[in-house]
């Protein structure tokens, strides 16, 4: 499901690096105010809120500072029961490295490897962020909202579709994982297209 907000087209930054993030965010504002672009000078910014809205927010002022353009980000990840909600925020880096989703999942897997069936409940978590700078009177403006799937683990991969935890992740109601279903159907109910879904009147106000 996109979005889909009758206004000009406004150049907005993303900020985030992950190509699969990227792509499913692009896919989810297709039609919208919103053409998106990351900046190719962009630092990865220290993501030590430690909650999801915090560290969107962090990312989306970062981006709106370094452009004086209007910027969105999300943070997200997964939390699951058996291992008292954690990775969290803590998802992409949970193996140590940021971003290897090999590692992440081999060592979630393993992690709970001899957890019940009944245990493995998890759900995705993220905070859509957007931030315009020089709103009311030179006070950027700030939107932020949470939006959650429910669903649980699998232990063993399945699809090749999205990115991160999708191959293990099957959501409430579906037989398929997040990684076995196409790009729209994700979109339609992923965390993240709810988010920026639920993000979308903000858009309006800020940038039609």
């Amino acid at each position: 499901m996109k979005i889909n907000v009758a206004a000009a087209v406004v150049k907005t930054y993303v900020a985030t690096k992950n190509a699969g993030k990227l792509a499913e965010m692009r896919a989810i504002f297709a039609g919208s105010v919103l053409e998106l672009e990351t900046y190719a000078d962009y630092a990865a910014v220290v993501e030590d809120a430690g909650d999801y809205v915090g560290n969107a927010l962090l990312k989306a002022r970062a981006i709106a500072a370094y452009t004086g353009m209007a910027a969105v980000a999300d943070d997200s990840g997964i939390c699951v029961d058996a291992l008292n909600g954690m990775p969290g925020v803590l998802s992409a880096r949970w193996a140590g490295g940021h971003g290897d989703d090999q590692a992440n999942l081999d060592l979630v897997l393993a992690q709970v490897a001899d957890i019940p069936e009944t245990r493995l409940g998890a759900q995705f978590v993220c905070a859509a962020a957007l931030v315009v700078p020089g709103s009311d009177n030179g006070t950027p403006g700030e939107w932020v909202v949470t939006r959650r799937l429910p669903g649980r683990l699998i232990r063993a991969r399945r699809g090749t579709g999205g990115f991160g935890y999708d191959p293990v992740f099957v959501p409430d109601g579906f037989e398929q994982t997040t990684a076995e279903m196409t790009a729209e159907a994700k979109d339609a109910i992923s965390h993240r297209g709810q988010a920026f879904r639920a993000l979308t009147p903000f858009i309006t106000e800020a940038l039609a």
